[in-house]
């Protein structure tokens, strides 16, 4: 049963958390946060799209970032583009990572090193088991292309790798920063052919030497299957953008309007 939040931290807006979801596919239980937009108790009939993103920690709420402080200002960023009317009203849920687990879990193969690749478990619990539950407790719009993935880094990279697997149950993709470099680009590998999937792809210009290369790789190879940048495909370079959450929260806005526009 979702609870409301004792103190509000930084956090903007009206928020529920589940702090005990269990897994049938996954050990560790996690917290996940639930933003409502506003207005989401005046309209007993609406039913909203869904934005479900990674590092759930990082995303609303300073006090518990990865790096104290240093949150991607999302809740502030929707509550501002809703009632501007510049974005459909939304909900946006935010998954906790379980710290060792996160990369296991944001990994959909095992690298020569022998790490990670519970990707596919990862998987089943978005789409079999927290998708399904945030059906039931919320008034959701159920279908793919009312229902978005995102993350960065690895959380990129396992957004892009779900998309690709389950684009019945996720329309639409955030992919900020993405960890192509993963398993020696195993991903790209993974685009096999055009899917109902509306894509945003950037990266950092000061994000590491192989960063900005991948990141057009990934360009290149969704364009060579049939995306096309200006209708399902948004790719953007952030000149001097770092690898940290300043940096995304800095462009969600732009994620935003291109994927939830009103």
């Amino acid at each position: 049963m979702a609870q409301e939040l004792p103190e509000r931290h930084t956090r903007t807006g009206l928020f529920r958390i589940h702090t005990d979801v269990a897994s049938q596919h996954l050990k560790p239980r996690r917290k996940v946060l639930v933003y409502l937009p506003p207005g989401y108790y005046d309209s007993p009939e609406r039913r909203y799209p869904v934005l479900y993103l990674h590092d759930g920690q990082n995303l609303f709420d300073g006090n518990t970032s990865f790096i104290h402080g240093q949150e991607w200002r999302v809740d502030e960023t929707a509550e501002r583009l809703i009632r501007a009317g510049k974005i459909e009203p939304l909900i946006i849920v935010g998954i906790y990572n379980t710290g060792a687990d996160r990369l296991p879990e944001y990994t959909p193969t095992r690298d020569k090193r022998g790490r990670g690749g519970s990707g596919e478990l990862y998987s089943k619990f978005l789409t079999d088991e927290l998708k399904p539950f945030m059906d039931r407790t919320y008034r959701t719009r159920t279908d793919a292309a009312n229902t978005a993935l995102g993350g960065s880094s690895l959380g990129g990279l396992i957004s892009l790798w779900v998309g690709l697997k389950r684009s019945d149950v996720f329309g639409k993709l955030a992919l900020l920063s993405p960890s192509v470099w993963w398993d020696e680009k195993a991903i790209l590998k993974a685009i096999a052919k055009k899917l109902p999937l509306k894509l945003w792809v950037d990266i950092g210009t000061s994000e590491g030497d192989s960063a900005l290369p991948d990141a057009r790789l990934l360009r290149d190879a969704l364009k060579e299957r049939g995306w096309k940048e200006g209708t399902d495909l948004a790719y953007h370079e952030f000149e001097g953008a770092g690898h940290n959450e300043a940096s995304w929260a800095a462009r969600f806005d732009q994620v935003l309007l291109f994927l939830f526009p009103r």
